[in-house]
């Protein structure tokens, strides 16, 4: 089978830097509305028994990125595709993996579900919110680690003083990871959530007076974690020298705002979302082209991706 690389509209340099890297032109298509606002998507080239990778990350606006990625692997199955990848770096819908309050869905069965449903025989994503979300789809994942590229990148400010800081219960995991990589020590902030934007700080497990926090989180969105993490840190008696490093940065609703409030020293955030860019801060982009091409070329090789996937 040759290999095809076909991009939605979610983050076309993403997808070209890939293609770059693999040697393989972007398959042509067109991405657009009709008139009453229905999507349109046709291919310009065909890719029967082709081996095609869909790049496209669910991210804002997540409704509309996710039905041009079902749309595009359906026209190309009914085009006749041999093999469909869906490459989705960042997952939309991740944090609804239960029923918060019993009365409503589970969004990220409903994304995955809807996916598979076109034919698409294999999902690739980075840092997803929860690695127990493997089991939510019903074909397999593979579940890459942003870990390896970031970590290059942020060696250069982390030093003997430097304690690694997960900014909720939740990221512990992640960030001893990048503990055992980076040999530092590491705390929690233990967090309570009041709605989708408000986040409360109830102190901090693990010892940073004096310390230089590095925060390590898989996504900033409206950085009220990160706001309650850096606020609880200074009052345990940190450095208020502050790095940030997150796999994806949304920076939706008032994070700009916030993060310019923030004493962060650096903020370190992959590309595997189009978005804007917070320059209050200085900022440091990394990109997920050299992992998800390197991806796609052992998959397309039936060669192993035990090197580069999360180990829960």
């Amino acid at each position: 089978m040759n290999l095809t690389i076909l991009a939605g509209s979610a983050n076309l340099p993403l997808a070209e830097s890939i293609a770059d890297r693999l040697g393989v032109p972007l398959a042509g298509r067109i991405v657009g509305r009709f008139p009453d606002s229905e999507l349109n998507i046709e291919l310009e080239q065909s890719v029967r028994g082709q081996d095609v990778y869909l790049v496209q990350p669910t991210g804002p606006p997540v409704d509309e990125h996710l039905l041009e990625l079902i749309f595009l692997a359906d026209a190309c199955r009914r085009a006749g595709a041999e093999r469909m990848t869906a490459i989705v770096p960042y997952f939309g819908y991740a944090r609804q993996d239960r029923r918060a309050t019993g009365r409503g869905p589970v969004g990220a069965r409903i994304a995955a579900d809807l996916i598979a449903t076109v034919g698409v025989s294999r999902i690739v994503a980075v840092d997803l919110h929860m690695t127990s979300l493997e089991g939510f789809f019903p074909v397999p994942l593979e579940h890459l680690a942003a870990l390896p590229i970031l970590v290059p990148a942020i060696s250069a400010v982390a030093g003997p003083r430097t304690v690694i800081v997960s900014p909720d219960l939740g990221g512990v995991k992640l960030a001893e990871r990048y503990a055992r990589t980076l040999h530092a020590p590491t705390a929690v902030v233990y967090k309570r959530r009041l709605s989708g934007e408000r986040v409360e700080a109830r102190g901090v497990v693990g010892d940073v007076r004096g310390l230089a926090p590095l925060i390590v989180d898989d996504m900033i969105t409206t950085a009220g974690t990160i706001e309650a993490a850096i606020n609880a840190l200074l009052a345990a008696g940190c450095d208020p020298q502050i790095t940030v490093v997150c796999t994806h940065g949304l920076f939706v609703g008032p994070a700009i705002e916030r993060l310019r409030g923030l004493p962060i020293k650096r903020l370190f955030y992959t590309d595997s979302v189009r978005g804007p860019d917070p320059a209050v801060v200085p900022v440091q982009r990394v990109s997920l082209a050299p992992l998800l091409a390197d991806a796609i070329d052992r998959l397309h090789n039936d060669r192993s991706l035990a090197d580069l996937i999360v180990h829960a």
